[in-house]
């Protein structure tokens, strides 16, 4: 079982679950979830990587047991996930994101080059412009600020024409993880993606847009490999 730890960053108290390693040797690896998940997501994949190394899985804010600040944006929990980096003081890591975690890696990526070895991107393309619209409330209580959707879908679906810089100023060895035909993200956006960054690689898991919770085994192995080269 993971160990929880709460990192301040400003005035914002951010949960985290951490897995001690086994061999502490390898590059600690840090995962973001995706948009209305939590740090639990990661919990098969955790207790694989952390025979090598230890693993933190981050709540971002607004989910599970973060703070709930009603006020969201990828740049603010990008500067969320940058504080905790700093807080933690673990030198270079391996950063790993899906979906909306995974844009919020880039960033970090992009801004905090120094502080990442190798970054991992779940399912990820290229942003493009696309109709706007927010999906329904689910019914009942939610393990995460539903002000999010509210507020950072507009964003992914009328992406700040920035992004091209900010893929550009990624250097570190990138590996994209894509789902396949299944996946509800265009695939092609994620060869673009590959294309555009100065070192990465793209191979495909055929498992749709939750790759890693459909073929937790194959992900992992992909994964491990990567972060062992």
């Amino acid at each position: 079982m993971p160990e929880l730890m709460d990192v301040a960053v400003g005035d914002l108290r951010l949960s985290l679950q951490v897995w001690s390693a086994v061999d502490s040797s390898g590059t600690p690896a840090v995962l973001l979830h995706a948009l209305g998940r939590t740090a639990c997501d990661w919990d098969v994949i955790a207790s694989g990587l952390r025979a090598e190394r230890t693993v933190y899985a981050v709540d971002l804010r607004g989910h599970g047991a973060s703070d709930w600040p009603g006020s969201y944006s990828l740049e603010l929990l990008t500067h969320d996930v940058i504080g905790v980096l700093e807080r933690l003081n673990l030198g270079p890591v391996d950063l790993v994101g899906h979906s909306l975690g995974g844009l919020v890696a880039c960033r970090v990526a992009a801004e905090g080059r120094d502080s990442v070895r190798r970054l991992v991107l779940e399912d990820i393309g290229y942003l493009h412009p696309r109709p706007p619209g927010l999906p329904d409330r689910p019914a009942g209580d939610l393990p995460f600020d539903w002000h999010l959707v509210e507020q950072i879908r507009p964003e992914i679906d009328d992406p700040d024409p920035g992004w091209a810089d900010i893929v550009a100023q990624i250097t570190a060895p990138t590996l994209i993880i894509g789902g396949g035909p299944a996946s509800s993200i265009p695939q092609e956006h994620l060869v673009e993606l590959a294309d555009r960054l100065a070192d990465a690689r793209l191979t495909t898991i055929t498992a749709g847009h939750l790759v890693h919770e459909a073929v937790p085994d194959e992900f992992l192995r992909t994964l491990t490999a990567f972060l062992a080269e």
